[in-house]
Parts: C-alpha cells; sequence; structure tokens
C-alpha cells in the first residue's frame, strides 16, 4: 500500500519535523490543495480520470445533464423576479471539470435567447488543472464577449456585485476539516505527526477557539469516544459568498444534514471518508494526495453563517425534490424508456441514493422571499434546519444513509 504522492508526503514530513504535528485540518489542506502536489491541484496521469465514471467519484453532472438543464431552469424564474438585469450573473463555485457549466449553458440557450444575451457566467475555481478541463468542455462559449470568465476564489469578487445566480454541486464537503474526539471528558483535536516513516494522529488540546465556539452555538453534548469534524472554512466562504450576492439567489447542493441530525448519536465516528477508485476508506494517511478526501456538510450552520451575513433562508429539500419541483418528469418523459439516458436521470432521483443523499440549501438577498419552482414540494419540516430543536431530517422516513453517501461508481446504473 503506498504511502502516496512522493513529493507531496515529503512535503507535509518536513513541516510536521521542522514544527511539530499539525493540525488535521492542515493535513487535508495540504493533501487536496498543496500549490504543486495536491489531490486537485495537479493534473490527473495520463489516461486517468480524477471525477467521473471511471475515477475516484462522480458527481451528479457526470450521471446526466439534468441537473444543469433544472438549474437553467430555476436561474430563467429568478431572472424575471429580478426584472431582467443587466448582466444577468450565474456564479458556479467548485465547478468540477466544467460538465454541469456546459450543461447549464446550453439549456439556457433552449430555454431563453433573450436571457442567453445578458448571461455573464463565472467560475470560481483555484486549481489549474481542473481549470483546463472546464477550458475544454465551455470551448463553444470562450469566444463570446464576456461570457465566461474565472476568479481563483469568491474573495475575487467585488462586494455587492453580483445580480443572479449563484450555487455550488459538491463543494463544502471538501473543504479541509477539524477533526475533534471528546477524550477523558474534554474536546481534544486531531493531530497528525511523523514517526517511522509513516503518518499518524494523536489527540491535543484545542489551539482554535472557533472550534469551541462552533460546538458552544451548536449545544453539542457529545459522549466519551465521539469523533466528528468542524467544518469552519465553510462558514467563512458562506459569509464571502453573501458579501458577493447584491441581489439574487444562492443553491448550495452537497451531501449533508442538519446539525441535529449530523452529530446525533448515531454517528460516533463522524462522516469523514476518503475515496479512491471507485472505493471508500476511512485511512487518510494512505495514498496521500492521491485519493479524494470529504466529510458531511452542517447545513444548519451554512445556514446560521449566511443569516449573519445578510442572507435569508428561502428553502431546504433534497435533490429529488428539487428537481420535480422544475419539471424532471417531461424532461425524463423525452427520454427513450430503459435507455441508457433514461436510466441515468431516473439515478439522480432515487430516493435511496443522490435522490435524497444530496440536500439543497437555497438562500436569498436583496428580494422578497421568491417562490422557486424548484422549493415547490418540501420534504423537511419548516424548521429542519433550527439547532437542537427537531430532528429534522428523521422526516424523511429515516431515509438516511451511511457515511459514505458520496455515491461510489459500484452503486451506479446497474443497481
Amino acid at each position: 500500500m503506498t504511502l502516496g504522492h512522493p513529493e507531496l508526503v515529503a512535503a507535509i514530513a518536513s513541516e510536521i519535523t521542522s514544527s511539530g504535528p499539525i493540525a488535521f485540518v492542515r493535513f487535508m489542506e495540504l493533501a487536496l490543495y498543496h500549490p504543486q502536489f495536491g489531490y486537485y491541484m495537479r493534473p490527473p496521469d495520463p489516461g486517468a480520470e480524477r471525477i467521473g465514471w471511471s475515477g475516484d467519484f462522480y458527481t451528479s453532472s457526470d450521471v446526466h445533464p439534468i441537473l444543469g438543464q433544472a438549474l437553467a431552469k430555476q436561474a430563467v424564474q429568478i431572472d424575471a423576479l429580478l426584472e431582467s438585469p443587466v448582466p444577468f450573473t450565474v456564479v458556479e463555485m467548485g465547478p468540477g471539470k466544467g460538465l454541469l457549466a456546459r450543461d447549464f449553458l446550453q439549456a439556457v440557450e433552449r430555454e431563453s435567447q433573450e436571457l442567453r444575451r445578458r448571461l455573464r457566467y463565472v467560475l470560481v475555481e483555484r486549481s489549474p488543472a481542473m481549470r483546463a478541463q472546464q477550458e475544454q468542455h465551455l470551448a463553444p462559449w470562450l469566444g463570446r464577449d464576456g461570457c465566461v470568465a474565472w476568479v481563483e476564489g469568491p474573495e475575487s469578487l467585488a462586494p455587492s456585485s453580483v445580480t443572479g445566480l449563484m450555487f455550488s454541486n459538491e463543494l463544502p464537503d471538501a473543504f479541509p476539516v477539524h477533526r475533534i474526539q471528546i477524550a477523558d471528558g474534554i474536546v481534544q483535536e486531531i493531530f497528525v505527526d511523523y514517526r517511522d516513516g509513516r503518518f499518524v494522529e494523536c489527540l491535543k488540546p484545542l489551539t482554535n477557539p472557533a472550534v469551541q465556539a462552533y460546538l458552544r452555538r451548536l449545544r453539542l453534548a457529545l459522549p466519551e469516544g465521539y469523533r466528528t469534524e468542524i467544518n469552519l472554512q465553510a462558514l467563512d466562504w458562506m459569509k464571502q459568498v453573501a458579501e458577493s450576492l447584491a441581489r439574487g439567489v444562492i443553491v448550495t447542493i452537497d451531501y449533508g444534514h442538519s446539525a441535529q441530525d449530523l452529530y446525533g448519536p448515531d454517528r460516533t465516528k463522524g462522516t469523514f471518508l476518503c475515496y479512491y477508485s471507485q472505493m471508500a476508506s476511512e485511512d487518510p494517511y494512505i495514498r496521500v494526495g492521491q485519493q479524494d478526501m470529504t466529510a458531511h456538510v452542517d447545513f444548519t450552520s451554512l445556514a446560521t453563517a449566511g443569516e449573519e451575513a445578510g442572507l435569508s433562508v428561502t428553502g431546504f429539500t433534497n435533490q429529488m425534490s428539487f428537481l420535480m419541483g422544475l419539471g424532471v418528469e417531461e424532461m425524463i418523459g423525452r427520454l427513450e424508456p430503459e435507455s441508457p439516458p433514461f436510466r441515468a436521470a431516473l439515478h439522480l432521483l432515487k430516493p435511496e441514493g443522490m435522490g435524497r443523499t444530496f440536500k439543497i440549501l437555497v438562500q436569498h438577498k436583496g428580494i422578497a422571499r421568491p417562490e422557486l419552482d424548484g422549493l415547490t414540494f418540501k420534504p423537511f419540516f419548516g424548521s429542519a434546519l433550527t439547532s437542537n430543536q427537531v430532528r429534522g431530517e428523521r422526516h424523511e422516513a429515516m431515509g438516511r444513509h451511511p457515511a459514505s453517501s458520496r455515491p461510489p461508481l459500484t452503486s451506479s446504473l446497474q443497481a
């Protein structure tokens, strides 16, 4: 079993040797986003694919264009609510290979030529390797005046510069997380040391007061031995996104839960997982830089961070309900029954899979609370995002999925 990408392993080991054990959040940041050797930052090996049917994991846009088509349909409605601004700006954060952007732009051209003329599509991408793939898939739009542009991070967007739609699909789950464990009755943080040629864990007192504040805000009382993750970067990201939005809607699509469910008694080991060659693993200390790392999203804290930054919660739903509200049945009805595209589209709706695993948080700013077609069906209690009050997601007929909810390819269309 390989320890990981040799240059990356050496870089992390050198940092630990010079300064002592590092917090897991730092280890995960280096493993995924080291500027030269990180999993997402360097190009895939020749002939290999990182994201997709033959990669380590896949996203909804790898399955079928329907998600992009539905988002385009929702954008047309938002554009009307905003009274057709010039430009109508769409910001996609963490755009992967660019497939969702491609599907969205193609659908807008079919839905509304008038909107297409006013549309400005901005991709937020920090990885040169990922941007190269995006440019390939978006080649038909690159020659059009200002239609498609890139920035490296949400901080690159000027305050109140966006009027339109901002969205992400599977982004916050890939942010580096603090990992904590209850030991001897107190909260301790997991650190990473390097001994005898391998990475090992050790526990240390909390060094970041924001982690303790996070736990206090959610009023979490965790039992001895409990392990979990705290995603502080997701809160900072949400605040940056909120600051850049003047008027419009933010849609966050990811696998996750309300805080009450995410930190419940049946998740004593947390939700952290790694993905390599379609297989899930709980070991981040092998294949370092060669496998994805992820943890489920706390939508309660995301919603709270947004509210503190001036956003209002429009609604909270799952992917199946969102797509149904936007006419997915009609879209599927145009496909040949039992054809590969037909079965692929159904895969996005499966209640036991992507349909309920993926949640969608919708927030708005600068407009009266919009009635959006994507929120027609509401599978959760209205207070599902309220911390420490209701077990919102238990309303879904206990339709919870295991910690490996990023679907490995082995549970694909043949299931």
